[in-house]
């Protein structure tokens, strides 16, 4: 495993044993009760339409495993199967798993580890925001998503825009809150190194084991699908935030968040 995956790895299991009370205490009373709930209004409106009754759902970074229950349950998939590299997020995927009583497994992997056992396997995919950042290469990892997906599966990526890589976010030292759209990063490559830990989990600042994560342009995107026969089929683009760091610039006309979607060549 390259290091700076089992840095990552160490640093997210840290965030999550720090987690706040809050985080993931909603998980089974919204999946009984809601339809697709943890989904935006525009993914929900895309996995809506797509055919999942008895299908086999694969989620790669499937974090504590909402999305994948929700989806499963509300969709009546057959099977779901999320990967995530932090061991104890994927125990309390499990867990929850159980509790609802979902076809649902959860397994803790380096998603370019991913091994046959599931080639072939899902007739759906489903990356969401912030699993992307967490490669180095792009090709690399939607190699293995296309080896995991059955030829005609189809893929539904909803990720942050790569507009986004060029902008300061507050707690940035080039950050201004008078000039929140300048551009001070590249929008092609840039490595980030943070040791400021996971708020939205932790809901508390701390001096956190190192985050080591990387920003993609659309280009690195697209090829890394196409480069592994995953035709794009769409591309929605909208301007309001999904990240929690942009959110000052909603509706104010600049690309914030996007939808793709593809299928795997038969």
């Amino acid at each position: 495993m390259e290091k700076y995956i089992e840095g990552n790895k160490a640093a997210w299991e840290e965030a999550f044993e720090n987690r706040d009370a809050s985080w993931g205490a909603d998980i089974t009373e919204r999946v009984r009760r809601s339809d697709y709930p943890f989904f935006n209004e525009e993914t929900k409106s895309v996995l809506k339409k797509l055919h999942t009754e008895g299908a086999v759902i694969g989620q790669f970074c499937c974090n504590n495993g909402r999305e994948l229950l929700s989806f499963v349950k509300s969709g009546k998939a057959r099977k779901g199967i999320g990967f995530d590299i932090a061991e104890n997020q994927v125990a309390f995927a499990n867990e929850k798993a159980r509790e609802l009583g979902l076809p649902c497994t959860f397994e803790a992997v380096n998603i370019y580890d991913i091994d046959d056992r599931y080639r072939e396997q899902f007739d759906v995919a489903l990356i969401t925001i912030g699993a992307l950042c967490w490669f180095d290469d792009l090709e690399r990892f939607f190699a293995v998503v296309a080896k995991c997906m059955k030829p005609g599966a189809v893929i539904v990526i909803n990720e942050q825009h790569p507009f986004t890589n060029m902008l300061a976010v507050e707690g940035d030292e080039l950050y201004d809150p008078e000039h929140r759209t300048a551009s001070h990063y590249s929008y092609f490559e840039h490595e980030w190194i943070g040791n400021e830990g996971m708020y939205y989990m932790t809901q508390k600042r701390y001096r956190s084991k190192t985050f080591t994560d990387y920003t993609h342009p659309m280009s690195e995107i697209i090829s890394g699908m196409c480069g592994n026969g995953i035709v794009v089929t769409g591309l929605q683009e909208f301007d309001h935030d999904i990240s929690g760091g942009f959110g000052a610039l909603d509706h104010s006309g600049f690309p914030l968040s996007m939808i793709i979607q593809g299928r795997k060549t038969e």
